[in-house]
């Protein structure tokens, strides 16, 4: 399985990657399906049904909207958010689906949008298309979708393919130490291997200036996010704090204390952190790194390095997201990024060590310090439930970025102090990860029916 940096950095919506960003893919291929099938201008009617997970929290984390914006010819990479409330409301009103955009089909909420909360064997994350004719059913296909916007379908999942992409690269590795041991044998940085990776599929170029465009996305999603206020959608009456934070930090040197002199630039790091995720919980667009749920901690630390860093460049933040990507990648192949399989750990704990893998990368950190300071950020992050509060992508989501914003932090300062010799490896901490998500409990792996969600009353 030959894995891309980009496809652990896609720019899409909020609030969820594996719950909208990854039904509207899967809803906008299942219309694909139709049009090479020769099927599509004879759908009547589509149903829907959503399994595990999806079903679980998946009203509050936008599945069912997602999924018609999808059927509707949209895409999480292009779609305007601010186009799905007045077609979901036509939509109910007039009981009819613009499928592909342009072929009105009935669409009943009540009976064709249906909740299961069985699992489906493949993956806690399961939905199922259906297109009926007039007279009959025309086709079906159930998809999963395993995390960070990446979709399979029935027949992948059957035969055990979690990506189809079988491209030959000419650094591979399955985990940290074949990546440490191309990197000794090469006498490469961990970046340098990614781009080597990177090179099959793009010209050096243009690798270059698409790290360049997710890194323009993640920077705008952070500039609006600081610019808006108010109350979350939603109905936990979650007020945004990132603008107001983000004023007093400005006015700080006009009343310093010890904590804003010693501590001001992880006041920044927290709003960078809050501000990304606000703006993924109001379901606006940013960058999965490498899920939704964990789209704030890599966008802080990068921003973190860029404020403060003097000369930092473009070549930094390239070196950051590809080494990033390294870690991500190991996360991907060796457990899950996903918080429906193995908890919160899966998404906040490989955005950590992935955040940390970057700064270390770019602080001119050797391949032993940054796999070092991934094992940090991802050790510390083991156990952690996703448990969110109503189903959404709020409590306690949006203060978790920020908190691991700063510790992945801490964690690149702890590697680079050190020569990269440590007790536990990337790799063990990683099949821990895995080991800790099968033995998680399903209400705690992003049910909404356990931890915080069930102890929080007044919610």
């Amino acid at each position: 399985m030959a894995i891309s940096v980009f496809d652990l950095f896609k720019i899409g919506i909020g609030p969820s990657s594996s719950h909208t960003v990854g039904p509207m893919r899967a809803a906008y291929d299942f219309v694909e399906e139709l049009r090479e099938r020769d099927m599509l201008e004879r759908v009547a009617r589509v149903e829907v049904q959503l399994y595990g997970s999806l079903s679980a929290t998946g009203i509050g984390h936008g599945t069912d909207r997602a999924i018609i914006m999808g059927l509707m010819g949209e895409r999480p990479d292009s779609i305007d958010p601010a186009i799905i409330n007045p077609c979901i409301e036509e939509l109910l009103e007039a009981q009819t689906l613009m499928l592909d955009g342009r072929l009105a089909v009935a669409f009943v909420w009540a009976r064709d949008m249906q909740l299961f909360e069985e699992n489906l064997p493949h993956h806690p994350n399961a939905m199922r298309l259906i297109a009926h004719g007039y007279n009959d059913e025309l086709y079906c296909n159930t998809y999963y979708s395993v995390g960070g916007g990446f979709v399979i379908d029935d027949e992948q999942a059957q035969a055990g393919e979690l990506d189809t992409d079988t491209t030959t690269l000419p650094y591979d590795f399955n985990n940290a130490e074949e990546l440490l041991v191309q990197c000794r044998t090469h006498n490469m940085r961990i970046s340098e291997v990614m781009l080597e990776n990177e090179k099959v599929w793009r010209g050096e170029d243009e690798i270059r200036s698409e790290l360049w465009r997710v890194w323009e996305a993640m920077h705008a999603c952070v500039e609006h996010g600081l610019q808006q206020e108010g109350v979350l959608p939603g109905g936990l009456n979650v007020r945004r704090r990132a603008k107001q934070l983000h004023q007093r930090l400005q006015a700080v040197e006009e009343s310093p204390s010890l904590i804003t002199s010693t501590f001001s630039a992880m006041d920044w790091v927290n709003v960078f952190a809050l501000a990304v995720n606000e703006e993924n919980a109001a379901g606006d667009r940013m960058v999965t790194a490498p899920t939704n749920g964990a789209a704030g901690i890599i966008p802080a630390v990068l921003h973190y390095y860029m404020k403060f860093q003097p000369g930092a460049c473009e070549r930094d933040l390239v070196d950051f997201l590809l080494a990033a990507g390294a870690v991500g990648v190991l996360c991907k192949k060796n457990a899950s990024i996903s918080g429906a399989e193995v908890g919160c750990q899966g998404e906040v704990g490989s955005a950590c060590a992935m955040a940390a893998a970057g700064l270390a990368e770019v602080m001119g950190g050797t391949p032993e310090q940054v796999e070092n300071a991934a094992e940090i950020g991802l050790e510390h992050n083991l156990g952690l439930t996703c448990d969110p509060v109503g189903g959404l992508v709020q409590v306690p989501c949006i203060e978790r970025n920020a908190i691991a914003s700063v510790k992945a932090i801490n964690a690149a300062q702890m590697a680079l102090r050190g020569d990269g010799e440590h007790f536990i490896s990337l790799d063990k901490v990683i099949r821990t990860m895995r080991d800790t998500g099968r033995d998680m409990q399903d209400k705690y792996k992003e049910t909404s029916r356990g931890g915080l969600a069930v102890n929080t009353i007044e919610c």
